[in-house]
């Protein structure tokens, strides 16, 4: 008997009762299949049920999504650290992001580059900058024509009043 057909055997004879020791050589596939009978008279069967294939079925989908979840965090993390700005970016008001503008440009900007920077109008920008003026978030200095505009406490020292001796 060859040496794929003896191993194809020993598996079937696994699932049944019939034994490897049993089987004489040299015999065909038509006449193993009447020995491969249980012990009840019906045909050996792996025992595989709806609800047992119905259990790996679910078991391997749990498995892929965790998989898929775990890589999908780790993929944010990365971009997290890549895109850390840009995301934050949408979500600000626009009050917000002038003074994140002023802020990242060292406190101080010109009105006319804060225009540049933005996609809005002049007069909407300058009405954004009188709104923060009047809540005192913003200073816009004149400098010949044009605006300084500075968060609090990064105003120049010369447009700031001298302080008043104290009196003892």
């Amino acid at each position: 008997m060859s040496i794929q057909f003896r191993a194809s055997v020993a598996a079937v004879a696994a699932f049944s009762t019939v034994s490897t020791a049993s089987v004489p050589t040299g015999t065909s596939v038509e006449t193993l299949i009447p020995l491969i009978v249980s012990s009840h008279g019906q045909p050996a069967q792996i025992g595989w049920s709806p609800h047992l294939a119905a259990l790996i079925g679910i078991l391997a989908l749990a498995l892929l999504g965790g998989v898929l979840a775990a890589r999908n965090r780790f993929d944010e993390r990365d971009t997290l650290v890549t895109e850390s700005e840009p995301r934050s970016e949408e979500f600000l008001t626009d009050r917000e992001r002038v003074q994140q503008l002023v802020r990242e440009n060292g406190g101080r900007m010109k009105q006319s580059r804060i225009v540049d920077s933005v996609d809005w109008s002049k007069a909407k920008v300058s009405r954004l900058l009188a709104e923060l003026e009047e809540e005192g978030r913003v200073t816009k200095l004149r400098l010949g024509r044009e605006n300084l505009v500075c968060l609090p406490g990064h105003e120049p020292t010369a447009s700031q009043s001298p302080e008043k001796p104290k009196s003892e």
